[in-house]
């Protein structure tokens, strides 16, 4: 059960990076809708989408369940202030042509999602683990220090997705439930803004041609969808194990922003970057060179010594991660 669930899991988080990695092709042609309002019309779009989704599955009772739980609701808050950070920010990053910062925020991302891995569900990292932390950590610093300002599109989206993951992983709802309460807890703000700026003839909405209404519309796919399978990946796998995942991601929303979108990569984002890529191996280099030596030593293990071998699989040494 444990295998499928991990198998599952991953499929699901491979679809959601993989959306996610194409996601700025989408709001480059949207570009002319402000972030806010988009930030606004993806809120709504998204509740009636899962609302007709909820309907099919027959899962409204479990929603007013989650609704009823106190702890359901504050975990549920938490994430909804979360990803509302995390999504205006990636909306700017690309009306603002920052896709370059997106793609940072989202290689930072799976590195501080291990941290948060090791801080709050006491997953243990290896020495040479840490050392592609403070890899990391030193290209980060350098790019800071040598262009002389701070990348907030990219800590934002970084921190606020980390932390969104933590919280996710500790809700005890499921992708479409969990998501459908974080979107009905944005949606008052989001009529009260997009009520106020239709008095004020300031909406896009209805302005920009056909073209973008229909895009616009298509706004609670575009969120639901990736986020459902998020959802369902953070519940069946460990963080750290959701962090190597994150790479295909920021991979394809980089190789869009250089080939496509033509923006300029500077030398000291070529080497902030090159340090973060190369901490980004050495973990996974490491991990997967880990599991392989566990797996090797089992099935050797004397007989006598089984549940014990168990034991330290479950309850890994001061030196191992719990990257399954």
């Amino acid at each position: 059960m444990q295998q499928t669930g991990s198998r599952s899991g991953l499929l699901y988080g491979l679809a959601a990076y993989g959306l996610w990695g194409v996601l700025p092709l989408y709001f480059v042609a949207v570009k002319g809708v402000q972030p806010v309002e988009l930030l606004a019309q993806r809120v709504v779009w998204s509740v009636l989408l899962l609302f007709a989704l909820l309907t099919f599955l027959g899962r409204w009772g479990e929603l007013r369940a989650g609704l009823r739980s106190a702890r359901t609701r504050w975990l549920l808050l938490a994430s909804t202030i979360l990803i509302a950070v995390n999504w205006f920010a990636f909306i700017y990053g690309v009306w603002s042509d920052q896709n370059i910062q997106n793609s940072l925020g989202y290689f930072i991302n799976p590195l501080f999602s291990i941290v948060l891995g090791v801080a709050f569900f006491r997953e243990r990292l290896r020495p040479w683990q840490w050392a592609g932390l403070a890899l990391a950590a030193g290209g980060l610093a350098y790019m800071i220090v040598a262009l002389g300002e701070v990348p907030w599109i990219a800590l934002s989206l970084a921190f606020s997705f980390g932390l969104y993951g933590m919280v996710r992983k500790v809700a005890p709802v499921d992708g479409v439930v969990g998501l459908t309460i974080e979107t009905l807890f944005l949606l008052p703000v989001a009529l009260t803004f997009l009520a106020g700026w239709s008095v004020w003839g300031e909406n896009a909405f209805g302005r920009l041609g056909w073209q973008i209404d229909v895009l616009v519309v298509l706004s609670g796919a575009v969120t639901a969808v990736p986020l459902i399978c998020f959802g369902q990946a953070a519940r069946r796998l460990p963080l750290s194990t959701l962090g190597f995942l994150q790479y295909l991601a920021p991979s394809c929303q980089f190789l869009l922003a250089v080939l496509v979108m033509e923006e300029k990569w500077r030398p000291a984002q070529q080497i902030g970057f090159g340090c973060i890529w190369a901490a980004l191996v050495l973990v996974s280099v490491e991990s997967v060179l880990a599991q392989r030596k566990r797996r090797a030593v089992l099935p050797i293990a004397e007989p006598g010594a089984v549940a014990e071998n168990a034991e330290e699989a479950i309850a890994p040494g001061p030196g191992a991660t719990s990257v399954r």
